[in-house]
């Protein structure tokens, strides 16, 4: 069994706590006629209050808990959420008996408004609290985006604050309307100043209706790559993988392209490798075929028709045949990314290695021996021309002596 909040139960507590007053004020009228004494008494009384709302707060949630679970609605958080605005009403109890005790003869106009102002505080402060749970639990039926429903939640809870704010000063006597007739101006002058701040806000709100990304995605915007935490209604808050906290404005995220890698089901591997040009025509069948089935027989990478595997040769390279490796890693997750690439590092050149070829790497060929054995040729060829020349001039200088003709020349 458990406590019941019934008439019964109500009205049971209230007789005990008048008759706790009226044993207080007998135990402490002996001092009653100084005033020093009846603040010391009230003083006692407030603490008496204070070491009890514990006790006085279980018995609350015991009934609460109770109530709600007869009806199939109870959820821890939603008594979590309401342990501190009732541990505030064992408060709001003593400091109405201390200062019965201590002012009896206080007037009406400052106990009244004193007394439903802290009620009232403590009622928002329930709604307050209860709004987050709730929202919660409504939107199983719902189905809203969480981070809509985030968004639903701040508004309900300025709303309520402001509402809360305005129906305390209301009972003070303090009227509301002509203070908000008077900021009209003055709010108009904020608006125009705080243009920016209502452009973050509209860009917050598109970002959140068009799904764009949600806290928990891995997104890439420009130069920062993070984990969106918390999408507010000025800016956004990224975590970088450093675990620096990047503060982007909500224009520039509605404005720039944003790259959500947390949208996709797999991660691209892809890469070249690059072999000897001694590697055999059958050597490289032999590397594609294995590299090939590897991929193929392996539950670390999407198979087709999910996602294409290529494995082809691929150019002719400066110092090495490229072959291309094309494939996707089975899920998203990054630990997952990692481990099929590090299995396939190690297949692929396990696979190189068994069959007798070798990795390229950028290198120059240099044939100093032939270069000098044409340069020896070059020089014998010069040096025979050049003995020809001669005797060709020197035969042709004899023959124009002979007949005479060399003086004309000269």
């Amino acid at each position: 069994m458990g406590f019941i909040f019934t008439n019964n139960f109500i009205e049971t507590l209230t007789q005990g706590a008048m008759q706790f007053l009226s044993i207080v004020r007998e135990v402490l009228s002996i001092g009653q006629e100084h005033l020093f004494f009846r603040f010391v008494g009230a003083f006692l009384i407030f603490g008496f209050f204070l070491v009890i709302r514990s006790l006085l707060t279980q018995i609350i949630l015991k009934n609460i808990e109770w109530f709600i679970l007869r009806k199939g609605k109870i959820k821890k958080q939603i008594l979590i959420e309401l342990e501190q605005p009732i541990r505030f009403i064992p408060v709001i109890l003593g400091i109405y008996v201390a200062l019965e005790y201590a002012l009896p003869d206080l007037e009406l106009r400052y106990k009244v408004p004193l007394f439903t102002s802290l009620g009232s505080i403590a009622f928002f402060w329930i709604i307050y609290n209860l709004i987050h749970p709730m929202a919660y639990f409504f939107n199983k039926v719902a189905r809203l985006n969480v981070a809509i429903l985030d968004w639903v939640v701040r508004l309900l809870k300025i709303i309520l604050a402001l509402v809360g704010f305005a129906s305390v000063l209301e009972m003070w006597g303090v009227q509301i309307a002509p203070i908000i007739a008077g900021l009209g101006l003055f709010g108009m002058a904020i608006a125009l100043g705080a243009k920016d701040l209502f452009k973050n806000i509209l860009s917050g709100l598109a970002i959140v209706s068009e799904k764009r990304f949600k806290v928990g995605d891995i997104i890439h915007l420009e130069n920062i790559d993070g984990i969106v935490e918390n999408i507010g209604f000025r800016s956004t808050l990224i975590r970088r993988f450093d675990k620096s906290p990047v503060y982007v404005p909500n224009t520039d995220l509605a404005d720039s392209a944003v790259v959500n890698f947390s949208d996709r089901d797999n991660r691209l591997i892809s890469w070249k490798i690059e072999l000897e040009y001694r590697t055999t025509a059958k050597q490289l069948k032999y590397i594609r075929n294995e590299i090939e089935s590897f991929i193929l027989n392996n539950k670390l990478y999407s198979q087709p028709p999910v996602s294409p595997i290529q494995v082809r040769l691929d150019a002719f390279k400066s110092s090495a045949i490229s072959v291309l490796v094309y494939c996707f890693s089975a899920t998203r997750e990054w630990e997952d990314y990692l481990i099929a690439k590090e299995e396939l590092v190690l297949n692929i050149k396990e696979i190189v290695e068994k069959s007798g070829g070798a990795f390229a790497f950028p290198s120059q060929s240099l044939y100093i021996e032939q270069l000098l054995e044409d340069k020896s040729n070059r020089k014998e060829v010069s040096a025979i021309n050049i003995k020809k020349s001669e005797e060709l001039k020197e035969k042709n200088k004899n023959k124009l002596t002979k007949t005479g003709r060399f003086g004309e020349l000269h």
